[in-house]
């Protein structure tokens, strides 16, 4: 648990001021560490990228990860946000038996919406979006595209060339061709959009026939 030490001071992780162990607390202590390093390194983030982001010096943060500095409040808090996830997920705070997943949906012009589903810098990125119709304008940048349909149909232009992706359908480019997508029509459409860097591929596996 976090709790303030009455003496004043920055909130940190301790163990009993008596003596005795208490075992649970020394494994969620114990698994701070690891815990961090393991999101760091998921999210290929090197410790001089980190400490660009929270402020905290290369040497506490690796003395953290390994376990030679006790976590503090003024350091957890700064790294949950710079990773993106809840304070408790560093502490490995008891599961509360909600399994809702609370999304927070991004206004993107008017009756479009963003949902992002992943926050993995420098890995794809995964969203759920409504797009109402709009005028085509296409663009160009780095990075490889994934669109799947879920509902409404979908208009796609590439370069020269477009396309209607239905329901069920999907489509695959590198986004460094002019591009553009929106609904084919007057409604909105739904669709899953991947976003990943150069380079990377979807991998199709299915039974052989």
């Amino acid at each position: 648990m976090l709790r303030a030490p009455g003496g004043g001071g920055p909130a940190s992780l301790r163990r009993p001021q008596n003596g005795s162990v208490d075992e649970e607390l020394r494994q969620t202590i114990d698994g701070i560490g690891p815990r961090l390093r393991a999101l760091r390194r998921d999210r290929a983030l090197t410790l001089e990228a980190l400490a660009a982001t929270t402020g905290i010096s290369v040497s506490t943060l690796s003395r953290l990860e390994s376990g030679k500095r006790r976590p503090t409040l003024d350091l957890l808090i700064p790294l949950a946000r710079a990773h993106r996830v809840p304070l408790d997920s560093l502490v490995a705070a008891p599961v509360t038996g909600d399994p809702r997943v609370h999304l927070k949906p991004l206004a993107k012009g008017p009756g479009s919406v963003l949902v992002p589903l992943t926050q993995y810098p420098g890995r794809v990125q995964v969203f759920k979006q409504v797009l109402a119709p709009r005028e085509p304008k296409l663009v160009t940048h780095h990075g490889y595209e994934w669109l799947y349909v879920l509902a409404g149909d979908l208009r796609l232009i590439l370069g020269e060339e477009e396309c209607v992706l239905r329901p069920g359908e999907a489509a695959e480019f590198d986004t460094r061709q002019p591009h553009w997508f929106g609904p084919a029509g007057t409604s909105a459409v739904e669709i899953l959009h991947l976003f990943g860097p150069h380079g990377d591929h979807a991998v199709v596996r299915t039974p052989p026939s």
